[in-house]
This record gives C-alpha cells, sequence and structure tokens, in this order.
C-alpha cells in the first residue's frame, strides 16, 4: 500500500447487533440489501422533509455495518442514529480505524458514487495524507459533507443522489422518503449542487477553496452558469429538460 492514502477527515463508526440491516433498511436512503462485500453503497440520513443530514459509505463487515464519515460528524452522527435505536439491542460505536484512497487501481473497491472517483478501502489509520483527492473530487462535480451539502439545507436529489448512486427508489420507507419519492416522480430537479470557479461568495455559496480556485453553489437549474458540468451531469440536466 502506498503510504499517502489516508484520508485523514474521515472516521469509521461500527453498528453491530440484532438485525443491523433491518435497523439501517428503514433510516438511510440506500437499500442495505445493496451493501454487500466488495461493493460499498453511499447514502444519508435524512430530515423527515427528505433534507440532508449525514452523507456516508457504507461497508459490509460480516454482520455488522461499517460507516465510512466525516470525523468531524462522526459524534453527532451517532447520537442522531442513537435517537432510532430505541430498546433495540445495537451498539452504535466510534472505532479505530482508517478510510484510504487512490486515483489508480490496485487496491481497494471502486468509489460508489462514480467510479471515475477512483477506490476506496478501510484499514489502519496510517500513513501519510492522501494528495490531490479533494480537487480529484471536485472537479468531477461531486460534493460531499456538511459544509458543501448543508445540513437540514438541501433535499437529498438535489445533492445529486439518483445520478451518484445515492438513493434507492425501490426499496421500503425510510426517513425523509416521501419527499424524495415525490421528486422522483415528478422528474424534475429545479436545484443543483454544483461545483463552479471561484468568485466572490453569495447567497447561494456552500463552499469555497481558494487553494483551489473552486466553490460549491447551491444553483437553479436554468441559471447554473459557469459550474462545471461533468458527462454524468450533464446527462441529468438533459432528462430534466
Amino acid at each position: 500500500m502506498s503510504d499517502a492514502t489516508l484520508l485523514p477527515d474521515r472516521a469509521l463508526v461500527r453498528v453491530s447487533g440484532e438485525d443491523v440491516r433491518g435497523f439501517l433498511q428503514g433510516l438511510v436512503t440506500q437499500d442495505m440489501n445493496a451493501v454487500r462485500p466488495a461493493a460499498p453503497q453511499w447514502a444519508a440520513l435524512l430530515t423527515p422533509q427528505g433534507k440532508a443530514l449525514f452523507d456516508f459509505i457504507l461497508w459490509a463487515d460480516d454482520a455488522d455495518v461499517l460507516i465510512d464519515c466525516e470525523a468531524t460528524q462522526r459524534d453527532a452522527l451517532i447520537r442522531r442514529l442513537s435517537i432510532y435505536r430505541l430498546r433495540r439491542p445495537i451498539t452504535i460505536e466510534a472505532v479505530a480505524g482508517g478510510v484510504h484512497w487512490s486515483a489508480s487501481p490496485g487496491q481497494g473497491d471502486p468509489d460508489p458514487r462514480l467510479a471515475e472517483l477512483g477506490w476506496r478501502w478501510l484499514g489502519q489509520a496510517e500513513g501519510d495524507a492522501a494528495t490531490g483527492w479533494r480537487e480529484h473530487r471536485l472537479r468531477l462535480g461531486v460534493t460531499e459533507g456538511a459544509d458543501e451539502l448543508g445540513q437540514d439545507k438541501t433535499l437529498w436529489l438535489e445533492c445529486n443522489a439518483a445520478e451518484l448512486n445515492g438513493v434507492s427508489f425501490g426499496k421500503g420507507c425510510y426517513v425523509g422518503q416521501e419527499n424524495t419519492a415525490r421528486m422522483n416522480w415528478r422528474a424534475k430537479v429545479n436545484r443543483r449542487l454544483v461545483v463552479a470557479p471561484l468568485t466572490e461568495p453569495g447567497d447561494r455559496t456552500r463552499a469555497s477553496y481558494p487553494d483551489l480556485g473552486l466553490m460549491v453553489e447551491h444553483r437553479r437549474v436554468e441559471a447554473l452558469g459557469d459550474a462545471l458540468i461533468p458527462g454524468w451531469l450533464a446527462d441529468a440536466l438533459a432528462s430534466d429538460a
């Protein structure tokens, strides 16, 4: 393993106990049946109105599920999931370990959002921090995390969840499912999170990266302006038209 693969801003949560998958199935946007060895899945926990609270990648670990999440949001995610646990014999806890990434094949599994993002795997939290990950992700138009998605600010489909494999429309109910399904049925997403060249931040700006010359904005689809439009997003916009 190359030393420079660690994503130090990521952390792990283990969900274990009785019927872990059934527990998560009623909460997250992804179908837990799709979470298999070598097949991690991107998902989110939403508000009842269908707005993103936390996004993460789910990994199968025998009977348990490991959640690859933002390190700064790990404790808040654990607290939120614990609200839904009630009296179930389920443990939700922070665990040691690291998330690793490489732009080149050789180790790990393809990122479940977009194959061009590269390869990802779990291991020890050791080695040098990977370089280039954030820019690589942003130039592909992929947003993630509380700063970019906004907590309780952005409808999940406006985060490009359908195009980036972050939602299942064939599973049963989950928190926020009603509004998400309604938007999908109408086949129209009026606003999108997009990456654009850095300019003066405004009301639509979610995150700015002066070192990269990029920013993330929440724009109406008819006013995307100078936003980066990768192929996957161009296809989505064409289907919405």
